[in-house]
């Protein structure tokens, strides 16, 4: 679809599903080992059988108060689990247990950089309703297709049954596709910040529901909504929500109606689809859990758990900027990943130069570390050693080619730089009258090139420079070389 719709206003709120990262269960000991053969990891409880009763998950808690507090929120003096019916294979008991009336934590918000192509970015703050504790469901396996309609059979795994998951809701601040990736991403930003979840959105560790309605101004009130689900990464939340803008934009302006429904992203097709008419709460039955008691999470160990938290991606930023004097882009790369953040702190704390050691970082280390599906404090090669090969830059020892050419042994085994060029008989040329005596030569050689360039042609300077380099395989010192040579030609 392609259309204006600069008189229509995009509403957009996300409901995101962070599945914590705990050994086990929310209310029972089963592991939530990822991968493992399908029903490995399902007891009694999970099942609810006859007799089971479910126990809270003491880190799970911990978990869910430590991100509410990174998202601003209001931790609830007292907070209930309900029981949300609905029977669908995948939910073992035929209820789920989550939190309604009373969730753990409401009322925060987080500010997002947002940056939309050919425009400045921008900081946009998104105010988030609450945050609730519930279990997650199994799995269904559809055969023959992505989803029931079309498939010959379908085949359930509980092994994700009962796992810990924190929902985060949004409030409907968000107007863009572009807005809403920004705002998811930053999300898992901050979860895996703080080590509650590993954010993996293809392992399903990170899931959202967009929600999204369009009208004609600011001040008009809510269109029909409409959810859509199965979207596995931050670009299809963006393209998603352009496409269904667009298409609700199109039913209103030729005279249809939006209907109330949940619909799935098809990546394939680049369209969103019909899963089924939407549910309101009122469907779900929800009343309290009998056999889990109210929670209650004391100042003293609220203060605690606020002790733990790390520096936050979004004051990293900011801190990068002042104290490094980093673009906002350098900084948002650097900060996209806690221990890549960890790994340049490092390297300046050696006292190189910090925008030097964000280009090394976010250029070659960064395409390293993706290719090779490394993480940054695992690497063979320390950031005292990426200090070290930086300072042989700076000082002359080593040009940047040359630093280029060593750099993917070094990343695969590590080791000094300084020993590295040392051993190999890589050290610049810095020796002014080796290098008289080499361009001397290289002139010698050359006598038409020379006479061009006393009569004018003083671009033939770069031709002399290219001679240097590869006489000496660019090992020489370019400042001082070129100070050299234009002596020469001068003479």
């Amino acid at each position: 679809m392609s259309r204006s719709n600069a008189d229509w206003q995009a509403v957009i709120g996300l409901e995101t599903h962070v599945q914590l990262g705990t050994k086990s269960k929310i209310f029972t000991s089963a592991s939530t080992t990822f991968g493992d053969a399908p029903n490995t990891h399902i007891d009694p409880v999970v099942c609810g059988l006859p007799g089971t009763l479910p126990v809270l998950n003491k880190k799970v808690l911990e978990y869910a108060v430590k991100t509410s507090m990174a998202l601003n929120l209001n931790i609830a003096r007292h907070s209930k689990f309900d029981r949300k019916q609905y029977f669908y294979p995948d939910l073992p008991k035929n209820y789920q247990i989550s939190q309604f009336d009373e969730p753990i934590a409401e009322e925060g918000w987080i500010d997002v950089e947002v940056a939309e192509k050919g425009k400045e970015t921008y900081l946009k703050r998104i105010g988030i309703e609450r945050l609730h504790m519930e279990e997650d469901a199994g799995k269904l396996v559809h055969a023959g297709s992505d989803r029931l309609a079309g498939s010959t059979y379908s085949l359930v795994d509980y092994n994700r049954a009962g796992v810990a998951l924190a929902e985060i809701v949004s409030k409907p601040d968000l107007r863009t596709g572009r807005e809403a990736s920004e705002y998811a991403s930053e999300i898992r930003r901050i979860v895996r910040y703080l080590g509650v979840s590993d954010g993996n959105m293809q392992e399903g560790s990170l899931r959202c529901d967009v929600n999204i309605s369009v009208r004609r101004s600011s001040d008009a009130p809510f269109g029909t909504k409409v959810e859509i689900k199965n979207m596995n990464s931050f670009s299809a939340i963006q393209k998603a929500c352009d496409y269904e803008i667009e298409r609700q934009i199109n039913l209103y302006e030729t005279g249809e109606s939006v209907a109330q429904e949940t619909r799935l992203w098809d990546e394939g097709k680049q369209l969103t689809k019909s899963m089924r008419s939407k549910e309101g709460s009122s469907d779900y039955r929800y009343f309290p859990d009998p056999d889990l008691g109210p929670i209650e999470v004391s100042i003293e160990l609220q203060q605690k758990w606020k002790s733990e938290l790390p520096e936050l991606p979004a004051n990293k930023r900011k801190r990068y900027a002042k104290d490094f004097g980093l673009s906002v882009y350098d900084a948002r790369v650097l900060t996209d990943e806690s221990s890549m953040a960890e790994y340049f702190e490092s390297v300046v704390s050696q006292g190189v130069d910090p925008k030097i050691a964000s280009n090394w970082i976010t250029g070659d280390l960064v395409a390293y570390v993706n290719a090779n599906k490394k993480d940054f404090l695992k690497l063979p090669f320390k950031p005292e050693e990426l200090a070290e090969m930086i300072q042989l830059i700076t000082d002359g020892k080593i040009s940047g080619k040359i630093a280029k050419e060593i750099l993917p042994g070094l990343l695969e085994t590590g080791g000094s730089p300084k020993t590295f060029v040392e051993k190999n008989g890589l050290s610049m040329i810095s020796d002014s009258k080796l290098i008289e005596s080499i361009i001397r030569e290289i002139l010698e050689a050359h006598p038409k090139e020379v006479e061009a360039f006393r009569g004018g042609k003083t671009k033939l300077q770069g031709f002399f420079v290219g001679q240097l380099m590869k006489k000496t395989s660019g090992k020489v010192d370019p400042k001082l070389a070129n100070q050299i040579l234009l002596d020469q030609l001068r003479l």
